[in-house]
């Protein structure tokens, strides 16, 4: 996410191996542990292509890398890509949907009323009459009907 920093919790070496058994190749790549609040099989980036001098081609989604009898291609789908990017979307919009729901309910807490203070007695508005809701009822309950309505 833009502008949000990661320390590295350490390093490990693992070996890396492309291609498949009739055509492979192995290196030895160090990476950094971040803690992320998602999960990364992992990040190739500049270090990777050095070591195996592979060649990215982000047009095409697709790594070339020189192997003991031909050149090993590893690739996806644009579809898979889309998801990614599309799940990606997605989790920075919850970080920052989450975060300006904490940011709301700061200011909703602050401006909450006082519910100890009193704002007095309900005042009737101007023009509105007492109408019995049942005259046969002991009760006596009662509702207020503005008086100056129009016929509309």
């Amino acid at each position: 996410m833009p502008r949000k920093q990661a320390v590295p919790l350490g390093q490990i070496d693992l070996p890396v191996t492309f291609g498949d058994p009739s055509n492979y190749r192995t290196e030895i790549l160090t990476f950094e542990v971040a803690k992320f609040p998602r999960t990364y099989h992992a990040i190739l980036g500049r270090p990777c292509y050095t070591k195996f001098m592979a060649i990215p081609n982000y047009t095409y989604l697709k790594l070339k890398i020189p192997g003991p009898s031909r050149v090993i291609t590893v690739d996806t789908s644009f579809q898979r890509a889309y998801e990614c990017k599309v799940e990606c979307c997605d989790h920075a919009t919850t970080i920052v949907a989450s975060r300006e729901l904490i940011a709301l309910k700061k200011e909703v807490i602050e401006e909450a009323p006082d519910p100890k203070m009193s704002t007095g007695p309900f005042e009737l508005a101007e023009g509105s009459i007492e109408v019995l809701i049942d005259p046969d009822s002991p009760d006596g309950k009662v509702v207020c009907i503005g008086a100056t309505l129009s016929s509309k």
